[in-house]
């Protein structure tokens, strides 16, 4: 779904930037790392307009970060077009959603958008193709002391979409990617998205 047709079904996103993030999860006992377009920029330099800000956990400690905001932030399940809001602290996070949505009331724009990915403490998993794996260890670096999904990560799951941000950070990283990154991205595409022309761009 594009961003307008979101806006328009759900309503505003208010700018929120990678301090932001920071500062909500001060003192978050979880691990915590900033994936989407800002990953993209802050690995190329390249500034581009971005429609919200993707801070992303295990999915595994959904709860603990619900736990982190109650309070300050109703907690709403995003997952294909199914938007339902988290209010009974009991219950636990839907094992297939994908996103949990953050705004402080019905009435307020919302805030962030937390991915959750499969990842253990130990190994990674691509949520399209579990062939698609890696050490925990590697899928992140780290800029002025936040973590960040690295280049080639974030390039396999905005593959599918090929919305024209999404080719704009292609075109943005590709140049700037390690052969071994570009490589494992070649591969990945090849392994999940056979055809994708991505796969061409990198070989």
């Amino acid at each position: 779904m594009q961003h307008d047709e979101v806006i328009r079904l759900y309503g505003p996103w208010m700018p929120r930037s990678v301090t932001d993030v920071a500062r909500l999860l001060a003192g978050y006992p979880g691990r915590w790392w900033i994936a989407g377009g800002w990953a993209i920029e802050a690995f190329t330099n390249r500034p581009r307009p971005h429609g919200d800000i993707d801070p992303s956990i295990p999915r595994a400690d959904a709860d603990l970060l619900r736990a982190h905001v109650v309070g300050a932030y109703d907690v709403w399940a995003a997952d294909r077009g199914d938007l339902r809001p988290l209010a009974d602290p009991s219950r636990a996070v839907p094992t297939r959603c994908s996103n949990l949505w953050l705004r402080t009331s019905g009435a307020a724009p919302w805030e962030y958008d937390v991915i959750l990915m499969d990842a253990s403490d130990d190994t990674w998993t691509y949520k399209r193709d579990s062939r698609v794996t890696l050490p925990f260890e590697k899928i992140l670096w780290t800029k002025g002391g936040i973590d960040y999904l690295r280049p080639e990560i974030q390039l396999l799951h905005k593959a599918p979409g090929l919305r024209p941000q999404d080719r704009l950070d292609f075109d943005a990283a590709r140049p700037l990617l390690s052969n071994d990154s570009a490589r494992w991205l070649r591969d990945a595409l090849n392994t999940a998205h056979p055809g994708h022309p991505w796969a061409a761009a990198l070989a």
